[in-house]
């Protein structure tokens, strides 16, 4: 079958910051091949809407899949499958990704029929089985397929991460993927899955809160074939198991492999295991994002990340010892008023590391999207892309968003701008030299960006899709929240449903 692959636009956050190579739907697209159909894939994050309808024209999709792992997109990408249904009457459309995971029912009703199924759960070892029962003219037994008439068997997961491998060289645009000065960056997956349950996240809901690893082989050999000088590696939190990244590590030194990495872990896994961040530090290791979210033991113990203020501040030494450069992240409660801006700010100017913000959004998939008490103030799928407020602000809306970008402008005028421009010479020099541009433009794109009347603006423009409303749920077994469970792997049996 001829299989069109799509990623979304950009969402805001990505405009500026960062934006990454779609590891997920490349490896979808390994596996639609490796079953033996033709794979194309546009990403719209790098390409234009331009380019993909003419390639709709061109390659004549008997498959469409989008991949959905932001609830902000969901309404471009019903958009799109009911415009490559009127250029392409017949093509199978369906969608797939984490954030779609969780809502997979409401979207099929709110797409009218331009959407045919989606996967819920991992895509790589359902693609091929969905693709097989298309051309078969039936798709109801497919594990983790949901169409109008109901859910299909549970989804399986993979056994493994080693396979498929990512389809890297059906991209386009690879240029212009990017995390800050590490330009241009690929991306490579070590881990899947997150065995801690965070009340605002949802990676361990959707996997069951399952933990794989790639063999240091394969991972050592899908790094190998990566052509950029610069890798994130996308595991959600990096390292856990420090036996692990050692034998990885070993690999990449057996094979000589010289790269920049940025990555993403925890202070208290960063605490236990110095040895291993140091030795990657050696290798490359350049950046490292740590998910600190609040700054008190209060805010701390309200996510339950299970660390402490102190461990966080630990972790920050660390990493300034080993010369890894830190992006923190801290999540901004609309229920913040003037004062408690001002004391983050203060924070925020009193350390050395870059610190950014995401707004608290209570997700589908989300533990306190079932315990969170505060109503939503919009079920407008855009607005949730942790930019926006979604649930009642203290403060007036508009006064909030303009607290919000006073607070990210201070910092941005810190470590962007003339001053970042002129310590970061070399690189930015070194990218320019080499036609890569992403990190210039970054450091002057900040207030086309973020504008306040912008954020607030949002909120006014018509809605014709949106979230369902949460359901109330006893979470105390949350083995309910999953999407997948440890018993689903790949070639298992499982029953169709209506529920």
């Amino acid at each position: 079958m001829r299989v069109l692959l799509v990623h979304p636009s950009a969402l805001m956050y990505s405009e500026i910051f960062l934006r990454l190579e779609p590891l997920g739907l490349e490896r979808v697209a390994g596996a639609a091949r490796e079953a033996g159909h033709e794979v194309r894939v546009v990403d719209l994050q790098v390409l234009s809407r331009r380019r993909l309808r003419a390639e709709v024209r061109s390659f004549r999709p008997e498959a469409l899949g989008i991949s959905l792992n932001y609830l902000a997109n969901i309404p471009e990408a019903i958009e799109l499958a009911a415009e490559v249904k009127r250029a392409v009457p017949g093509c199978f459309v369906f969608l797939g990704g984490h954030s779609v995971s969780f809502v997979a029912e409401d979207v099929l009703e709110q797409a009218g029929g331009a959407v045919d199924a989606v996967v819920r759960g991992e895509g790589e070892p359902a693609v091929a089985p969905l693709l097989e029962a298309v051309r078969d003219g039936g798709v109801d037994g497919v594990p983790g397929i949901v169409t109008a008439a109901g859910r299909g068997p549970a989804p399986l997961m993979l056994h493994g991460i080693d396979a498929p491998l990512p389809a890297r060289d059906l991209m386009r645009g690879r240029r212009r993927y990017f995390i800050g000065e590490l330009d241009p960056c690929a991306s490579i997956e070590f881990t899947r899955g997150c065995p801690w349950d965070c009340s605002f996240c949802s990676a361990w809901t959707f996997y069951g809160r399952s933990y794989r690893k790639a063999s240091p082989e394969a991972a050592a050999e899908d790094l190998a074939r990566i052509r950029e000088p610069n890798v994130f590696i996308v595991d959600d939190v990096a390292f856990i198991r420090p036996e692990h990244g050692d034998a990885i590590a070993a690999e990449v030194e057996r094979r000589g492999i010289r790269k920049r990495y940025y990555l993403e872990t925890r202070s208290d896994v960063l605490l236990r295991h110095p040895e291993v961040f140091e030795r990657w530090a050696r290798l490359g290791l350049k950046y490292m994002f740590l998910g600190m979210e609040a700054i008190d033991a209060e805010g701390l113990d309200l996510y339950r990340k299970r660390v402490s203020p102190d461990e966080n501040f630990r972790a920050l030494e660390q990493a300034r010892r080993l010369g890894i450069k830190v992006a923190i992240n801290l999540i901004v409660d609309p229920a913040w008023d003037e004062e408690r801006f001002r004391v983050v700010r203060d924070f925020a100017l009193a350390v050395p590391e870059i610190v950014h913000f995401t707004v608290m959004t209570p997700y589908p998939g989300t533990e306190i999207w079932h315990t969170e008490s505060r109503r939503l103030t919009t079920r407008d799928y855009r607005l949730f892309d942790i930019q926006h407020a979604v649930v009642p602000t203290t403060l007036p809306l508009e006064r909030f968003y303009e607290e919000l970008v006073r607070t990210q402008a201070v910092i941005n005028r810190k470590h962007l701008g003339l001053r970042t421009a002129v310590g970061a010479a070399r690189a930015l020099g070194r990218n320019l030299l080499h036609g890569q541009t992403n990190f210039a433009r970054m450091l002057w794109k900040f207030n086309q960006v973020y504008n306040p009347r912008r954020q607030f603006a949002d909120h006014g423009r018509p809605v014709r899709y949106e979230l369902p409303l949460p359901q109330h749920l006893d979470v105390g077994d949350r083995r309910k929240l999953y999407v997948h469970t440890r018993g689903a792997t790949q070639g298992a049996p499982s029953r169709r449903t209506t529920d």
